[in-house]
């Protein structure tokens, strides 16, 4: 980006897909403009910012020129600059020879880094952003752990779309990629010390796959994801999306409307759980029901909740809550849709998700408590965000 150019016009309302990932994209000129169109999109929204920097195909006079401009303008909002998109899969994309490594990423990363904060000596870094590579995480933070604020790494459940194996079913059962991910994960953050994020993650990569990335089955698995990731000690997530990609959380245009696609439903279940610490539990007993899972934690705010997930295509499950209390009353919001494969009608709390954004539970149920135990009956596919007082 040079901050001398005039703004580039800005095309808005044009639904802009997500990258596919199956070349590197064309270079462009990023104006002046469109990261103040940026700032004023995180000032509407809320969010925050991870800005990627081009160290694939630019050089480190320009990142430093382009991260001095965001700075200004979005350094409020910044969480961290990321230096590249899935180095380790450059070769594969065009961008380094097929000898391509670590060490060789390593020299650029460092001379990249040094650029810019030269230029911008307070601008916060993570990386490595890699798609997959675990060996690349413990190298990266044993060398880089005092210039990076976290580790990132990407993570997609299933892939290519094109596949015929790529499912429902399978999006929904454990996956040995995922356990591999987060033991590399826990291995990194305890010789580093660094805390760890997903920062790129949806269902299908490729855009996701249309009667997959696009149903219910998204919603329970994204919220169940997000407690998975917690539960193994990472500190943040991010869902791929844009325009009208299959897996896009939120869909549509400017002239069009905009939609809350079924993944934003186990996004929002996951929001209204709250911030919070998850406590020490167990499922007991659940050897014909390998897709239950469920997640105990004490919100910030003290109440004691549970989110419970049955991503059993075929029969319901009756889950019995021992809070190690007596519960005086229970209460739960259901995540639920007719169809596992219902790419319209999700609801959570009795109430879809409005045009706008809006959405206000309508239908808060009270659960039975036995013994001082809570039952909750989950139905197939579906999920509860289970809220418990105790004496």
């Amino acid at each position: 980006m040079r901050t001398g150019d005039k703004a580039n016009p800005i095309a808005f309302g044009l639904a802009v897909g997500p990258d596919t990932g199956k070349k590197a994209a064309a270079p462009v000129n990023i104006a002046p403009q469109a990261v103040r169109n940026l700032r004023e999109f995180l000032d509407a929204s809320g969010w925050k910012l991870i800005y990627g920097l081009n160290l694939g195909t630019g050089t480190a006079e320009d990142a430093a020129d382009e991260a001095a401009y965001v700075m200004d303008v979005c350094g409020s909002k910044l969480i961290a600059f990321q230096l590249c998109n899935e180095p380790d899969l450059f070769f594969r994309n065009g961008l380094r020879k097929a000898d391509y490594d670590f060490k060789q990423f390593a020299v650029e990363w460092q001379h990249f880094y040094e650029t810019i904060r030269t230029r911008v000596p307070n601008a916060p870094f993570a990386g490595p952003d890699t798609a997959y590579n675990n060996e690349w995480l413990v190298p990266f933070a044993r060398r880089f752990k005092r210039e990076a604020a976290f580790l990132s790494q990407h993570y997609y459940a299933e892939g290519p779309p094109t596949d015929p194996s790529m499912t429902i079913e399978r999006l929904l059962r454990p996956n040995p990629k995922l356990h591999e991910e987060f033991a590399g994960m826990k291995e990194t953050m305890q010789e580093s010390g660094l805390p760890f994020r997903l920062a790129e993650t949806n269902s299908c990569y490729q855009g996701g796959k249309a009667g997959v990335s696009d149903t219910f089955a998204a919603a329970l698995w994204s919220a169940d994801l997000m407690y998975q990731l917690a539960s193994e000690g990472g500190t943040g997530i991010n869902f791929h999306g844009g325009g009208y990609g299959w897996y896009t959380p939120i869909a549509g245009t400017q002239e069009d409307g905009f939609l809350a696609r079924p993944i934003y439903y186990g996004m929002l279940l996951f929001a209204q759980g709250g911030a919070g610490q998850l406590v020490e539990s167990a499922l007991e007993s659940h050897e014909h029901t390998p897709l239950l899972t469920a997640y105990g934690f004490r919100s910030n705010s003290g109440a004691m909740k549970v989110a419970a997930f049955n991503k059993t295509l075929d029969g319901s499950v009756r889950l019995i809550i021992d809070p190690g209390g007596h519960a005086l009353r229970a209460t739960s919001l259901r995540l639920r849709a007719p169809r596992i494969d219902d790419t319209t009608d999700a609801t959570f709390g009795g109430a879809p998700v409005g045009a706008g954004g809006a959405w206000s539970a309508n239908r808060e149920e009270t659960l039975p408590v036995e013994n001082g135990a809570v039952v909750v009956e989950l139905p197939a596919a579906s999920a509860a965000l289970i809220r418990l007082e105790r004496d």
